[in-house]
């Protein structure tokens, strides 16, 4: 069986934008027994050295135990630099997640409402198209169910491939305003899931424009400060550059890093696998944070996602498993790939960064699913319906 979300960007040439497809699980070596930390060495190794996956990989893991680091590669290829937990990469669509949580923790300090408009908090100059008489609301963003498609239309094909070196730079959000002034949904709000970078990016950009500030500065504030993400932005400070993992191609060539500003709320950010571990440990309780009671309402399955075990909360996906579910968001952008989850049944949550556009996921969630039960625990929740 395999997952099939859309992580931020990845079949430029092909023309199917923003679509990734993950990899089968795999079987991790024993089932029954946590995977030492000498196997999980070793598949990174594998994936650096002889899959050539990526010049460099690095993985957290979150458990019982407590969170663990563990690195292969270098910054680039034919650098000295080694990758390690502090090295920064582009992590792409997992800033959706990000983008979401705003919104949640914005609806529990009572500053706007899951079932707001969107046209609410935009200027009264743009007309956000609506349908049978139903607005597009914030909810209707954060679930991929606004009906808007995956990117705006004057974002074109044509315009990307001249730009693939870096696409979204010049797009600007008088465009964006544009494209949504004019369009037309194409069905019911609410009525199907259909993953869109523009609907998440102008989530993004509307909540940004409430609480009175740009995007990067408002995660950094609400989220970041909070649970001490140090290294998490989107523009890299200058003294930091020196972190900064050269992303490269799926064939392994150096490629220049992407600007989003316009739908920075899509897959903007930066970090580290530290940081990433910060923020994974705080969703799943095991460090306290006010944040907590915001992330629990992201958990809450609310649309189906595009097969029957898979479903869409606040920003997470949420896969059904025999053991209970797994809460996951993976990303891509032109020369990174970027992979975080977990089950709150087995406790364990991992975080993978690659400087390369090719797909980890599988390596990631083969190392998430070790040690969970064949069969569900009798003390775990029902399956969502």
């Amino acid at each position: 069986m395999a997952l099939k979300p859309e992580s931020f960007m990845r079949q430029l040439w092909l023309g199917a934008l923003f679509l990734q497809t993950i990899g089968a699980l795999g079987t991790p070596p024993d089932a029954n027994e946590p995977m030492s930390e000498i196997e999980v060495r070793r598949l990174i190794n594998d994936a650096v050295e002889k899959r050539k996956l990526a010049p460099g990989i690095v993985v957290g893991t979150i458990d019982a135990s407590g969170t663990k680091v563990l690195a292969e590669g270098r910054l680039s290829t034919g650098a000295k630099e080694e990758v390690n937990g502090d090295t920064i990469f582009e992590i792409g669509s997992a800033t959706k997640v990000f983008t979401s949580l705003l919104l949640a923790d914005m609806v529990r300090r009572g500053e706007v409402k899951l079932e707001d408009p969107v046209s609410k908090y935009l200027p009264k100059t743009v007309k956000v198209p609506g349908r049978n008489g139903r607005e597009i609301t914030l909810v209707d963003l954060a679930t991929h169910t606004s009906a808007l498609p995956r990117l705006p239309s004057n974002l074109t094909v044509l315009h990307l491939m001249w730009h693939a070196d870096n696409p979204y730079a010049s797009y600007t959000v008088d465009q964006m305003y544009e494209f949504l002034s004019g369009y037309s949904l194409p069905r019911d709000i609410g009525a199907k899931y259909e993953y869109s970078n523009l609907g998440a990016g102008l989530l993004g950009h509307a909540l940004a424009l409430k609480a009175g500030t740009n995007y990067e500065a408002l995660v950094r504030q609400r989220i970041c400060g909070p649970l001490g993400m140090t290294n998490t932005f989107i523009t890299v400070p200058p003294s930091l550059k020196g972190r900064f993992a050269i992303g490269h191609d799926g064939k392994g060539k150096p490629v220049s890093n992407w600007d989003i500003p316009t739908l920075a709320g899509a897959g903007a950010l930066r970090s580290t696998v530290n940081d990433l571990l910060k923020f994974l440990a705080a969703n799943m309780g095991k460090t306290r944070s006010d944040l907590y009671a915001s992330m629990e309402a992201q958990f809450k399955p609310r649309h189906d996602a595009g097969s029957a075990n898979m479903q869409i909360g606040l920003g997470w996906h949420i896969v059904r498993k025999p053991y209970g579910q797994v809460i996951w968001h993976n990303g891509g952008t032109g020369g990174y790939h970027s992979f975080m989850g977990f089950s709150p049944e087995t406790g364990r949550g991992v975080a993978v960064l690659a400087n390369s556009a090719n797909d980890i996921d599988g390596l990631a969630l083969r190392i998430l699913e070790v040690g969970a039960p064949a069969k569900k625990p009798a003390s775990a929740p029902a399956e969502q319906k």
